[in-house]
């Protein structure tokens, strides 16, 4: 199975939204969608968690630049 992008998640998400917003759905239709929103919901989150553990900032210090991890609390 290939493995969707991001951008791809984010536009199915929301085209889901978009449904469930119009209400035209029945009840197990509604909650069929909201089931899948919320797993590609997961599954965007997980893909920018692995994003955030990838990125590196480089520091000059020194006249030498240094590698440290990213933190969101910078």
């Amino acid at each position: 199975m290939a493995k969707v992008s991001f951008e791809n998640n984010m536009e199915n998400l929301e085209k889901i939204v978009a449904e469930l917003e119009k209400g035209d759905l029945n009840l197990d239709e509604s909650i069929s969608k909201f089931e899948e929103g919320i797993k590609i919901s997961k599954e965007c989150n997980k893909m920018l968690e692995e994003a955030e553990k990838k990125i590196t900032i480089l520091l000059e210090k020194d006249g030498e630049f240094k590698e440290e991890s990213f933190s969101a609390e910078n």
